[in-house]
């Protein structure tokens, strides 16, 4: 039977961490234990193992510690999640690079893909789409298939089309001349199969890479006008943190932003390397 998370302690999540570590190409032993043991709790609970248990099926089962480690890293996501967020881009943020003959955007740790694709719309909304590039990672391959598909469940997903209409056109202030838009022109919903499908000239435009943000460098070998990590780093330990927002200030063209999550914040040395303006951080020249 699994341990509830009062039950487990420091100690059973470093030792389950070092064995992951050591018989896989994951390592998250600087990631934040406060969350890591509300998640192993779940796994424990959901798979009814013990620690020690859950320790040898992962190394004897590398599928279960594909599944593990999905657990682990996947975040709850949402098309137009904190809808706000969307307008204060659409309004503030992607205007400033309306001009450039190309614009990078980079989604590190996008999950499933729902944020990826609310960029999209709202880039197309403006009539930026066509000269944006689009990349997306994160560190785990299965979740970056579900993006690519673009086609999640209907039910636990209903809020979508709320959202999109927030963002879209609930306030025609937001978006001067435009009338009700149909979500059809980005997705459809079959709620016979329980789908939404996200339409295919979205599906097609992103570039997908496997990049784990702690050890890899940018795989794209192209600097960013945006980079979007939202609900990431809150799962990092401070050193972790500003090891990332390294790879970020390194890998920003000069006046490009980077965008967090509600409950994240850059602290420490690298706050002096910003201007912070809500949740947007722009890169201030290097020197």
């Amino acid at each position: 039977m699994g341990l509830s998370e009062q039950d487990l302690n420091e100690n059973d999540i470093i030792a389950f961490l070092e064995a992951l570590k050591a018989h896989s190409n994951y390592d998250f032993t600087n990631y934040s234990l406060k969350s890591l043991k509300r998640r192993v709790a779940k796994i424990l609970s959901d798979s009814k193992l013990s620690i020690s248990e859950l320790e040898e099926e992962i190394l004897n089962n590398p599928s279960f510690m594909e599944k593990v480690v999905m657990s682990i890293t996947v975040n709850t996501t949402e098309l137009f999640r904190d809808p706000g967020i969307w307008i204060t881009l659409h309004d503030e943020i992607l205007p400033k690079f309306a001009n450039n003959k190309r614009i990078n955007i980079w989604h590190a740790g996008c999950s499933t893909g729902q944020e990826v694709y609310s960029m999209m719309i709202v880039l197309e909304e403006m009539g930026l789409l066509d000269k944006c590039d689009i990349y997306a990672s994160d560190i785990n391959s299965d979740v970056l298939k579900l993006a690519e598909a673009g086609r999640y469940k209907y039910r636990f997903n209903h809020t979508y089309i709320e959202n999109f209409e927030k963002v879209i056109h609930s306030n025609n202030s937001h978006l001067p001349g435009k009338k009700e838009i149909p979500y059809t022109k980005y997705f459809s919903v079959d709620k016979v199969s329980d789908s939404i499908q996200m339409n295919s000239f979205l599906t097609e435009k992103p570039v997908y890479k496997k990049i784990d943000l702690v050890k890899d460098e940018n795989l794209f070998n192209v600097k960013f006008d945006l980079i979007v990590c939202r609900n990431v780093i809150i799962y990092f330990n401070y050193e972790l943190q500003n090891k990332v927002f390294n790879l970020f200030y390194r890998n920003l063209l000069d006046e490009g932003c980077l965008i967090l999550g509600t409950h994240e914040s850059i602290l420490g040395s690298y706050a002096a390397r910003f201007d912070k303006k809500k949740h947007v951080y722009f890169k201030k020249p290097e020197y």
